[in-house]
């Protein structure tokens, strides 16, 4: 995707000041060159997604003495993220020009030392900081000094900063906090020529020219965003010239345009890069004014078809206007309308959907349908910081939401939960569903007590905590498993008195009484531990009203700030949900 040059940030870098925000995050940047300009991206692009970007910016080429030093400015500003940036020419010194002025099993231990540095700064950091940290790989040059004899060589220039990258991806890969960036897929995207300036070079040692840094910063917002939880969970989709070529309604079945040859092959791209999205946790959608019949034979039978029926979540083809239509794909699904990406290549119904729903992402599609795919590939807003199993499973847990909601329609409420069949485990959190617990604090609005957000290192600490109880509610039922939904953090205050600090539920299960066996499960356990008192509070926001009366529903009685509960009263549980607590 195109993007704005970097005159454009510096000047709206000094507007920020006048705006308000929903979010806040503390950002350190790190780098072995000049990376002037940087911060001032990062701060405008979180600016336009309501979040105050802090930002620290280390001295020029300081980062070993930085993260070393447990005194210095990078821990005192306390970073909730931080980018390390490296360049080939810092990390090698002369060898990037005479890698042959040393032996093939110098240059092996010149590699193998400097992993070692690396991974040891890397530990340091991690050890000192709760801050998240982004190290680049290094990029591998186009030239090299034996020219093109560079692959006869053993061990040349270009394999020993392949194995470098190899090495410390291998080193790093179970390090929580850490992440590797792929600069080296960053420069072959734009091109070396592009991005390496000499002039800027040589000039003040700027390693990464001017005009993309802008495109590093949107890279980098894809580790900020899901750190936020403003990352996206929906894309909902047209279907005329958006998933194929044509109008099924006019040209008809056998002669839309979708299939091997041009044009058709564009949208087969196109939807192979959905489907990949897809089977990563990220939920499809249709919004079409069409014929239902028309459209769902394509889906169906069309032999060129790469998304079936069982790959959306949500179907809204009719005749209707599409605005009403997106508001009832977001209720179906139970998803915020500022999780949803629309595209649709008609510009009227972009317009439209932009002006009267503009917390919805619309993306601006161009003419060329060869071009869908590059721009959903460029996007960061489905990135995440962690793939749970329930994230993979997911397009299948919202097909069986489908069936689950065709099974409520024709019975009543009552008979509806009793035949679901509803099995819910209650397990304290372990190393294995640590992950997605984290995950579960840091995106769950609307039945969320508190709404803190809690990243992998602090549930982490809490497990290890006698003092604090971290469980969490598995949900299966006769059309699946939900996975992980319900997570609860006690904090043990006092012997005898309790403080639920945090208490959520996905909004896959809201409505089931899953939020009654969790409860059930606290007060039943803070029972056996002798606990007299359990409190707990609500803090509301913009998304969590409904869960505002779940302490008074469940008879605790306000006192000042908090909800409390007499644990000497036991919390029945639906009969029909069987509980499995160990």
């Amino acid at each position: 995707m195109s993007e704005f040059k970097l005159s454009y940030y510096l000047k709206k870098e000094k507007e920020i000041s006048n705006q308000k925000f929903d979010k806040e995050i503390r950002v350190a940047i790190l780098s072995s060159f000049t990376i002037n300009g940087l911060q001032e991206v990062l701060r405008v692009k979180c600016a336009n997604k309501k979040i105050l970007c802090h930002a620290y910016v280390s001295g020029y080429n300081q980062y070993n003495q930085e993260i070393l030093d447990i005194g210095s400015k990078l821990y005192s500003f306390k970073p909730d993220f931080t980018f390390l940036i490296l360049d080939v020419r810092s990390i090698l010194g002369d060898l990037f020009f005479l890698p042959n002025s040393i032996s093939v099993s110098e240059r092996k231990n010149f590699v193998e030392n400097k992993v070692k540095d690396l991974h040891n700064l890397v530990n340091s950091f991690v050890k000192s900081s709760d801050s998240k940290l982004v190290i680049s790989n290094l990029n591998i040059p186009n030239y090299s000094p034996y020219g093109i004899y560079e692959f006869k060589d053993e061990y040349g220039l270009k394999e020993m900063i392949q194995n470098l990258n190899n090495k410390l991806v291998s080193k790093l890969r179970d390090e929580q906090s850490v992440y590797i960036y792929d600069f080296n897929g960053f420069v072959n995207r734009f091109g070396e020529e592009n991005i390496f300036d000499y002039r800027q070079y040589f000039f003040g040692d700027v390693k990464i020219s001017l005009d993309f840094l802008p495109y590093l910063g949107a890279d980098f917002m894809g580790y900020l965003l899901p750190a936020l939880s403003a990352n996206k969970k929906c894309i909902v989709v047209d279907l005329d010239n958006t998933l194929w070529g044509g109008i099924v309604g006019e040209d008809g079945f056998n002669d839309i345009q979708l299939g091997p040859n041009r044009p058709g092959n564009a949208f087969v791209e196109f939807q192979k890069c959905l489907l990949a999205l897809h089977q990563r946790g990220i939920i499809l959608a249709v919004n079409s004014r069409n014929n239902l019949d028309d459209a769902m034979q394509v889906i169906n039978e069309h032999p060129h078809m790469v998304l079936r029926d069982g790959h959306f979540a949500c179907y809204m083809i009719n005749w209707n206007d599409k605005i009403s239509n997106m508001k009832e794909i977001a209720k179906e699904l139970n998803i915020g309308l500022d999780s949803i990406v629309y595209f649709d290549d008609d510009p009227i119904n972009r317009e439209i959907m932009k002006k009267a729903i503009p917390e919805v992402q619309t993306i601006d599609l161009p003419n060329d349908p060869s071009l869908y795919a590059k721009i959903l590939k460029s996007m960061q807003e489905f990135n995440v910081l962690k793939i749970t199993k329930e994230d993979i499973e997911k397009g299948k847990m919202y097909l069986q939401q489908r069936h689950r909601s065709e099974f409520k329609g024709s019975i009543n409420l009552n008979d509806y939960l009793k035949g679901l069949g509803i099995k819910v485990k209650i397990r304290q959190v372990d190393d294995f569903s640590l992950p997605r617990v984290s995950q579960l604090t840091l995106k769950t609005n609307q039945f969320n007590l508190t709404t803190r957000r809690y990243q992998e290192e602090e549930i982490r600490k809490f497990k290890n905590d006698r003092n604090v109880l971290v469980g969490y509610a598995q949900v299966e039922d006769k059309f699946g498993d939900n996975g992980i939904t319900g997570v609860y953090i006690i904090k043990k205050e006092k012997p005898s008195e309790w403080l639920i600090d945090t208490f959520l539920l996905s909004c896959r299960v809201i409505g089931r009484g899953i939020e009654n066996t969790m409860l059930s499960s606290i007060l039943k356990e803070a029972k056996n531990e002798g606990v007299t008192k359990v409190k707990g509070e609500f803090i509301p926001t913009k998304k969590n009203r409904p869960c505002e009366n779940f302490f008074p529903s469940f008879g605790f009685v306000k006192n000042q700030d908090y909800w409390e509960y007499n644990s000497e009263k036991d919390l029945e549980i639906p009969e029909y949900i069987q509980v499995d607590q160990k």
